[in-house]
């Protein structure tokens, strides 16, 4: 902090929707978050609390604040970024994956990869993600604070909302386990005859993101033989009901989920870790 003489060490992801920032403060790391749009806050808060500092910057609004900053400093990937810090809050989490395991990181949309042996490839994205999460919470409700949303949608039942297996079937045993969901957002003439409440279609956009990307996640862990996915992003964040259907979803498909305390922060530590 400003009054110390020693070099501050920042590492800062500038994505789509936040920026997530890590840095040294007695050899401990520290996180902030600030909000896409409030880059020059970001800069006020680095030259108040800082007299020296080295900066290394991922994410795709890195050169903006590069720019901003008027200083020299360093970049990196953002995929090698992320996964250097998954690795490293890994090691400390004690999370030990011997056959390699499937990467999502959900943000502003979600990137997915294989990681093993401390290498990753990126193998497939998808557009759906938090700015889906903040779109579609919008048209169906009208609310735009990332934080009602959430807890507005843990009061909500998707049941009135979301076709499943076992509604389909209505008694008979189905082929496939009835809790799984044959359509989202499925329950048409239910809809019809009584319009779903705010709190309900806002729980069931968050199936519908949540299990979308367990989805992919599960045909990507199938093709590279492992059963084990770790999930982390932003739209994690503060998000039970998200991290619920995720982890109970993956489960349903038979494969193992994990998600990593401070996940969010992973390409900014990556990136601090880089200089």
């Amino acid at each position: 902090m400003r009054g110390y003489s020693m070099t501050t060490k920042i590492g800062i992801d500038a994505g789509g929707t936040l920026v997530k920032v890590a840095y040294l403060d007695n050899n401990n790391i520290e996180f902030r978050t600030f909000r896409s749009q409030q880059l020059d806050e970001v800069i006020k808060w680095i030259t108040t609390n800082f007299e020296r500092v080295e900066v290394c910057l991922t994410g795709g609004k890195s050169e903006i604040l590069a720019q901003k900053l008027q200083g020299p400093t360093q970049t990196i990937v953002e995929f090698e970024a992320t996964s250097k810090g998954v690795d490293y809050l890994a090691n400390e989490q004690n999370l030990h994956f011997s056959n390699g395991f499937i990467l999502a990181n959900v943000g502003t949309g979600t990137s997915i990869h294989h990681m093993k042996d401390g290498k990753q490839e990126r193998v497939i994205g998808s557009g759906v993600g938090g700015g889906t999460l903040l779109g579609l919470s919008y048209l169906v409700s009208g609310e735009t604070e990332y934080e009602k949303i959430i807890n507005l949608s843990l009061q909500g039942n998707r049941g009135n909302i979301d076709l499943k297996v076992e509604d389909i079937f209505e008694g008979a045993v189905p082929p496939i386990s009835g809790d799984l969901t044959a359509s989202n957002f499925g329950k048409l003439s239910k809809m019809m005859a009584e319009k779903p409440s705010k709190t309900d279609a806002l729980a069931s956009v968050i199936g519908l993101i949540g299990e979308t990307v367990v989805t992919i996640c599960i045909q990507v862990a199938d093709t590279y033989q492992t059963s084990d996915i770790l999930y982390i992003g932003s739209t994690l964040r503060s998000n039970s009901i998200l991290a619920g259907i995720m982890n109970n979803y993956t489960k349903l498909r038979g494969k193992q989920p994990f998600f990593l305390e401070n996940g969010e922060f992973s390409g900014a530590i990556g990136a601090l870790l880089s200089i």
